[in-house]
């Protein structure tokens, strides 16, 4: 990790064994419904969840780990103060108290749209793997997946959107079941 971030909430030694779950601001049905179920038996097997607070799948990845007692990580293209969406300043203190809100960004900094480009760059810094769960072709999470094949990180893709098709026609990992995450984390971490 080579960003100094700026930090509310806790970093822990467990959040090295994390993965991000991704994907569209406007989710379909199925979408939510699989970041949500995803994301729910990663956190409660241990897992922290990382993803960028955004509306849509962020948002339920984020929940669903809270729900399952588990710990998330928000990475802001703001400052660590600045809640953006405004409508998650609720999801936003339950996620500085059960994990931690961080930034690349100084305080004050405003979520100006070049910034979620150096965002997505900290997702994938800091997860083993990314979990995309749908999203359009050209997107910020296509951003995401690139960074984390830049870094050697594996990319799973829920099939069915355009840009998850797109991700497994380029080599990413077909994601079947959450169980399938949970098996490639503990192969990686008993090696």
């Amino acid at each position: 990790m080579n960003s100094e971030l700026f930090i509310k909430g806790r970093l822990l030694e467990k959040d090295k064994n994390a993965i991000a779950v991704v994907g569209s601001r406007r989710p379909t049905e199925n979408g939510e419904k699989a970041a949500y179920e995803f994301s729910y038996y990663l956190a409660a097997k241990g897992i922290t969840i990382i993803s960028g607070m955004a509306r849509g799948i962020d948002t339920v990845s984020h929940k669903a780990a809270l729900e399952a007692g588990g710990r998330t990580i928000a990475v802001l293209g703001s400052g660590v103060d600045v809640v953006y969406p405004p409508e998650n300043r609720p999801l936003y203190e339950d996620i500085i108290k059960n994990g931690a809100v961080v930034s690349p960004f100084p305080w004050g900094t405003k979520p100006f749209p070049k910034n979620f480009l150096a965002r997505n760059k900290i997702i994938a810094e800091l997860s083993r793997a990314v979990l995309v769960i749908e999203g359009a072709r050209i997107s910020g999470t296509l951003s995401i997946a690139n960074w984390a094949g830049r870094m050697n990180r594996e990319v799973f893709a829920l099939p069915g959107s355009e840009l998850a098709d797109y991700l497994t026609g380029e080599g990413a990992t077909v994601a079947n079941s959450p169980m399938q995450i949970l098996e490639y984390l503990d192969g990686l971490n008993n090696s």
